[in-house]
């Protein structure tokens, strides 16, 4: 059983690393942002350090083809978007109709918390529905159909 866990969130991960790669690939102003970069710019926010890990990328379109820097995140705070990625190879040529995600209680509160400075990007991997969409927390809350709540738990 472990083995499989392993398996599939190795799987996920490398989904998620060519889902960066997309989305840094369509010159719109996507870049990875790494922990210290994420770090400072809980900071410039004024938001606590426990939302670290509720965004993967960010979005200054102004930047769009550049190279990413703290120093250029300094300079464009006001401008920055925060992007919570949720990839998937599944044929959805309706993307976000259709797709299956697990999201963390932290990355609701943060998108709630920050309104327009974030949203959750669902970009969809397969060939024949290569495609992403934004969406901010309410939007999103309009379009689930259903949810429901799984615990982690360690020991």
């Amino acid at each position: 059983m472990a083995d499989q866990s392993f398996t599939i969130t190795r799987k996920n991960n490398a989904t998620e690393k060519e889902g960066i790669q997309y989305m840094e690939s369509r010159c719109e102003g996507f870049f990875f942002v790494d922990k210290d970069e994420r770090r400072r710019i809980l900071e410039l926010l004024e938001q606590p350090r426990n939302f670290a890990r509720s965004f993967d990328m960010v979005r200054i379109p102004r930047l769009a083809g550049a190279d990413l820097s703290i120093e250029a995140i300094e300079t464009h705070i006001a401008e920055v978007t925060l992007i919570e990625l949720k990839c998937t190879r599944a044929f959805l040529p309706n993307n976000p109709k259709g797709f299956f995600f697990g999201a963390t209680q932290n990355e609701f509160d943060f998108g709630e918390r920050l309104g327009d400075k974030f949203r959750f990007c669902f970009v969809c991997l397969n060939p024949g529905s290569l495609s992403h969409a934004l969406l901010s927390v309410p939007e999103l809350e309009k379009i689930i159909r259903t949810r429901r709540i799984q615990y982690q738990i360690n020991l």
